[in-house]
């Protein structure tokens, strides 16, 4: 059973104010097969840990770990996390000009397995996922993003998790800018994936309605880039009722 564990994380990104803490000694464990939810005010880290994981430059790591089935994941490039089995979907995909959906796809397979998929097979997978996500088959020969709605991005973003089968996902605010019908399309394809393959879910989001759809295991609630309380569903239940003010001090803005 793959783990992902991260002890005490501390990391830090730099501003116009200078060297900016952000997270302040993050603890989790995550197994495959296991849905956790994180939960916070913004501003409160959630992005810059999904992000920390993936390997985004802009992030430093002053102190802590993360590993994956106990190989150091800070000592891995990004490509090289992505081939060990993580996976991210970002909150604001990236579009890449001149790059089809097909070749994007295809070649993201083939760096990760070592190895092309046979073609008749791959197509058809291909298809089929598309047919579940509801996504109009013409998108197969579009530029990667390119013109696509919010929503477009986001079902493009679980065509990836559904096809290239990480053994981690960490979903970065995936609810964000869908309306209804395309959150149920969006939460069944990460359902379907966690089901094919036993993935493992880091669910990173604001609000409970994406929770209705993708039952979590597992709640964490962040602020100012600490895991302040931690439980079950009814936890997010409670933060659906109350809020995040009686995390924060009084008169401090939500956003801070």
């Amino acid at each position: 059973m793959p783990v992902l564990e991260i002890r005490d994380l501390h990391v830090t990104v730099e501003t116009e104010n200078g060297t900016t803490p952000i997270l302040n000694g993050v603890t989790l464990t995550l197994r495959t097969g296991e849905t956790h939810a994180i939960m916070g005010p913004n501003g409160s880290g959630k992005s810059t840990l999904a992000y920390t994981i993936a390997g985004h430059p802009k992030y430093t790591v002053t102190s802590g770990s993360i590993t994956l089935d106990g190989e150091d994941v800070l000592e891995m490039s990004v490509d090289e996390r992505a081939r060990a089995g993580l996976f991210l979907a970002m909150q604001y995909p990236v579009e890449i000009p001149g790059v089809t959906v097909t070749n994007f796809l295809r070649t993201a397979k083939t760096a990760i397995d070592g190895e092309a998929p046979a073609i008749r097979g791959w197509t058809k997978d291909v298809k089929g996922a598309m047919s579940n996500l509801r996504m109009d088959p013409t998108f197969a020969a579009r530029n990667v993003n390119e013109g696509f709605s919010g929503g477009e991005k986001k079902r493009h973003e679980i065509l990836q998790l559904e096809l290239l089968k990480p053994k981690i996902a960490v979903l970065d605010e995936t609810d964000s800018g869908l309306d209804v019908d395309a959150l149920k399309i969006v939460s069944e394809g990460v359902n379907r994936a966690k089901e094919q393959t036993d993935l493992g879910v880091l669910l990173i989001t604001h609000y409970t309605r994406i929770l209705r759809y993708i039952r979590p295991d597992f709640v964490h609630v962040v602020v100012k880039g600490r895991i302040v309380e931690e439980g079950g569903p009814e936890l997010a239940d409670r933060l659906e009722e109350e809020g995040y003010d009686r995390f924060l001090e009084a008169g401090t803005p939500v956003d801070a």
